[in-house]
């Protein structure tokens, strides 16, 4: 049900809204704004606002955010946030009081002292909308919100939602939570439908996809004429939907094309006409959560109608994004007895947000970005199946499941967008004669490396191990927890089968050797349980001993040889300990594969299905987790064979599949704090694997991305591109090069800064200051350390918002980095300081980001995996082409239309010129003083 747009002077409310008679308060980094409930406007410092909203009520927007830039725990607010995601459960918006302003339609506030006025009215509009609810009868406002009251103790909005919709609210009268939040009684059911048939084979003429372009461009907004580069891109992209010949040779196509060309249009073109003529399906990759929503609404295009779109298109992610309702009921049935009120209104909120999803993506675009931030993590992002816990179809909520509804719609869509990760993994757990996607399009296909090394590495730490064993075991030790064990999973199914209960409890018994929770302390104390804490607690040890940087920040990591005698005494032990778990998981899995081939016809349909369900869970945890624990565990063993205490490596046995392998141990730490510990191996080469897990299945493949080639490589920078996307082992490929339309040394310039200290904070920060306001915001600031992030945050923040410029920082501001950037897109003149994430994720188009600067060259951080990749890739050559790379993914962000003007700037005076081409020919580069270049980019933007 589509959420409507707020209509605030066409209706009247039937009700008269009352307001909290409580402060509002609004706060940026120098100081507060204070509405009185008197109506008296005051302006303050920080300090003072402490002391007047000390314990007391007040209205604000987004809590969180308010809380860490105010620095005080203690005030108890009425969120206008919590409010809208209550009222528009679906509705997007910015986190901010210019963003909800704009998203209910009502005036924004002219002034920041105007922004507690602003509060008042968003909060008025929101109780009159909800008097006009459209999720009434699935989510009633009503009874939801008196759950969220916990009689008076919890949601201080219930009350006054409830005199909106002229009820009263009885503090006394009890409440049936789960009864009231089970909005799953009203949600549609999906219905089981034969497989379909393959695809055929035909190709797509260059005539249908030029047709087909002019037909997309016809449509949208704003009518466009085909462009010469986007016509012969997406002529080019016809090469991937060839039929295939030699199944040693699927056709593949590698296009670098320049930022503007219109690639998304490109290659859908051709795509929709090869699934509509064949019948098939062609899956669309990305690497950013931001992409698969443009290619989502740019196929709005394809399919104006939204029903046709939803028959043919299907938006794909791994299960770990979409609500569990499952878990979503465990929430529920807590939350009337629930001792803080935050678990209450977490869970009306997300009831409300339930019923009004179309898919029950909690990463997708009707969910809030924003609302974990405000409502916590537990009660919202992690109500996924983020350890694959799942029971199927012994879930009351199994013909309901947006998983199962999503899975079967991708199975029957024309076009699906699914993201880097979902493909590799899907493709790597796939068996040759499996029916999988035939034609894919990789688009951000310079990701494709970072996505595989995530993808097909193996990690024996605490917290694989510690996930592991919950998988297993489930919650232990009487805690209160969602986690199902795989005996709580399977326990109906193998009733009356003593061979299958007997397989396991030796699961079970041998998940025991894994780690538990509460690893740190006991590591801390050198107290480690079990086999695999004894061997990490050991890791942990040497760790510290060898790494330098112990006393500082950042994670440390060592070689894992010269290996010492304790380590590899506890490596035997729980090799044997993962072995012994490992046989009776390999033994339950040929049972049920038995089990099932042997079946007659007497089994219920979705019993076959738990089982095969069952069996794949066992089998891909097996064969790809522990499978890979025990190989690094003898691994660490054969070579410490050879390998004498000083180091010394003697004549050793060939082993070609070692020699694939990056091995290190590494204790993994967030601001000086161990989040993990353990053993870690990557592949030196991930495309490797990745090639070879695609391959049996793959008959066309494009990839394409704006950045692909490094322009200093021999070869035209062709070997990067194959190297990078593992085209290369996969046979030749249809390359091309669309170059960008835009006038690049007319729109922008680029300085290099001669005169700032780069080991000087202040300085730093300084300069981030003065060009900030040299170019009246629309600023996007990159550190390659969190540490001089923060410190720039603290010293430029108050002056830059005293001068009328937002700033916001990753890792300081409480919300999420997509909201971050959504706020710093809406206010042309806000500022944006980040890290590699933030330049990733970030697509703003037009005034709102005119200037990048960088406070350092972006070299590869100097790891043991870097290490080795930079002795296989080419030494100090793969070095440049990483930073080179780096460099024009961030200066593609500056230029997205043709009316676009902007300038790269770099404070580190140590950039060298070998680097320079990694910007476009012919825009000027300038060194010059902080003075000089603060002059030019006034005057230029």
């Amino acid at each position: 049900m589509p959420d409507p747009a707020s209509d605030h002077t066409a209706q009247a409310a039937p009700f008269s809204i009352a307001l909290p008679d409580i402060p509002a308060l609004f706060v940026n980094a120098k100081q507060a704004y204070l509405l009185t409930p008197d109506g008296e406007m005051k302006t303050c410092s920080h300090e003072q606002a402490q002391m007047i909203v000390h314990k007391k009520h007040v209205l604000v927007c987004h809590a969180p955010f308010t809380r860490a830039r105010l620095g005080i725990d203690e005030f108890y607010p009425y969120d206008v946030l919590e409010l809208f995601a209550f009222a528009h459960p679906v509705k997007f918006t910015v986190p901010t009081p210019v963003g909800l302003c704009k998203a209910l339609g009502i005036s924004p506030p002219q002034d920041i002292e105007d922004t507690p006025f602003t509060l008042m009215e968003i909060a008025r509009v929101l109780l009159s909308d909800l008097q006009r609810d459209p999720y009434t009868k699935e989510a009633p406002v009503d009874k939801i919100a008196e759950v969220m009251g916990l009689q008076g103790k919890g949601w201080p909005w219930t009350p006054f939602v409830l005199d909106a919709l002229g009820k009263p609210y009885d503090t006394k009268e009890a409440i049936f939570g789960k009864s009231t939040l089970n909005v799953w009684k009203h949600m549609k059911e999906w219905a089981e439908e034969p497989p379909e048939p393959p695809a055929d084979h035909y190709g797509v003429t260059n005539e249908e996809a030029q047709t087909r372009l002019k037909h997309l461009l016809s449509r949208g907004a704003h009518e466009a004429e085909v462009r010469p580069q986007q016509a012969q891109y997406a002529q080019d992209m016809t090469h991937a939907f060839a039929p295939i010949e030699d199944e040693e040779k699927p056709n593949i196509v590698l296009a670098e094309a320049g930022t503007g060309t219109g690639k998304t249009l490109g290659y859908l073109a051709p795509a929709s006409i090869w699934a509509e003529k064949n019948k098939g399906s062609v899956w669309i990759s990305t690497y950013t959560k931001n992409l698969q929503r443009q290619i989502d609404q740019e196929l709005d295009r394809l399919y104006p109608d939204p029903d046709l779109k939803d028959l043919h298109v299907a938006i794909r992610k791994g299960r770990e994004n979409y609500l569990c309702l499952l878990n979503y009921e465990d929430l529920a049935a807590g939350a009337a007895l629930a001792k803080h009120p935050d678990h209450a209104i977490a869970a009306g909120i997300m009831a409300r947000w339930t019923a009004a999803t179309k898919d029950g993506d909690l990463s997708g675009s009707d969910f809030p970005g924003w609302l974990p931030s405000l409502l916590g993590y537990r009660h919202t992002s992690a109500l996924a199946d983020r350890r694959g816990e799942c029971i199927y179809s012994a879930c009351d909520h199994y013909h309901k499941c947006f998983v199962e509804k999503s899975v079967r719609k991708s199975r029957r869509s024309r076009l699906v967008v699914a993201n880097h990760a979902l493909v590799m993994i899907g493709t790597a757990m796939s068996t040759p004669g499996e029916d999988m996607p035939t034609r894919y399009v990789f688009d951000e296909g310079h990701h494709l490396f970072s996505a595989a090394d995530s993808a097909f590495a193996a990690h024996l730490t605490a917290r694989e191990t510690t996930d592991l064993r919950r998988w297993i075991l489930g919650a232990e030790g009487g805690r209160r927890s969602r986690a199902r064990g795989l005996k709580r999973r399977v326990e109906d199914l193998l009733a009356s089968d003593a061979e299958a209960e007997k397989l396991l409890l030796g699961i079970l018994k041998g998940a025991e050797c894994l780690t538990t929770e509460g690893w740190s302390k006991r590591l801390q104390n050198n107290e480690p349980s079990g086999p695999t804490e004894a061997f990490i607690a050991r890791v942990y040890k040497q760790v510290y001993a060898r790494a330098e940087g112990a006393n500082g920040p950042y994670s440390l990591e060592t070689q894992t040889h010269p290996v010492n005698d304790d380590i590899l005494s506890a490596a035997k032990e729980l090799k044997k300990a993962l072995q012994d778990m490992q046989k009776p998981m390999n033994k339950l899995v040929k049972h049920i594969r038995d089990k099932l081939a042997d079946d007659q016809g007497e089994m219920e349909g979705d019993t076959r299905k738990r089982l095969d369900a069952v069996a794949q869970g066992l089998e891909r945890r097996s064969m790809m987790t522990v499978s890979a624990w025990i190989q690094m565990l003898q691994a660490l063993m054969d070579a410490a064979m050879f390998t004498d205490k000083d180091g010394n490596t003697a004549q050793r046995p060939t082993n070609g599949d070692t020699n694939n392998f990056v091995d290190w141990f590494e204790i993994e730490r967030v601001e000086g704090r161990a989040i993990d510990v353990g053993y870690y191996r990557h592949w030196v080469d991930p495309m490797k694997p990745f090639a070879g897990s695609i391959r049996p299945h793959l008959h066309g493949m494009a990839i394409t991305s704006a950045t692909l080639r490094d322009s200093s490589a021999e070869n035209e920078g062709w070997d990067t591109a194959r190297r990078q996307t593992g085209t290369g082992y996969l046979g030749d490929a249809h390359e091309i090069t669309m170059p960008s339309p835009f006038d690049y040394p007319a729109q922008t310039k680029v300085f290099i800064i001669n005169d700032v200290n780069r080991g000087d904070v202040r300085q730093i920060a300084g300069a981030y200051g003065s060009l900030f306001e040299a170019s009246g915001g629309g600023a996007l600031g990159l550190f390659t350390a969190i540490s001089r992030l923060r410190a720039t945050h603290e010293i430029v923040a108050p002056h830059l918002e005293h001068a009328g410029i937002p700033l916001y920082a990753q890792h300081i501001d409480e919300i999420d980095t997509g909201s971050l950037v959504d706020m710093f897109r809406e206010d042309r003149k806000a500022c944006l300081l980040g890290t590699d994430a933030v330049r990733d994720g970030v697509d703003v188009p037009g005034d709102s980001l005119k200037l990048i600067i960088f406070d350092r060259v972006p070299w590869p951080r100097p790891t043991i995996l870097h290490k080795a990749r930079r002795e296989e890739f080419g030494g100090r050559d793969y070095d440049e082409m990483i930073t080179r790379m780096k460099i024009k993914q961030a200066f593609g962000r500056l230029v997205r239309r043709a009316d676009d003007k902007g300038v790269f700037v770099m404070l580190d005076n140590m950039f060298p010129s070998r680097l320079h081409n990694a910007f476009p020919d012919g825009v000027e580069i300038i060194k010059c003083s902080l003075k000089e270049a603060r002059a030019q980019i006034k005057e230029f933007l």
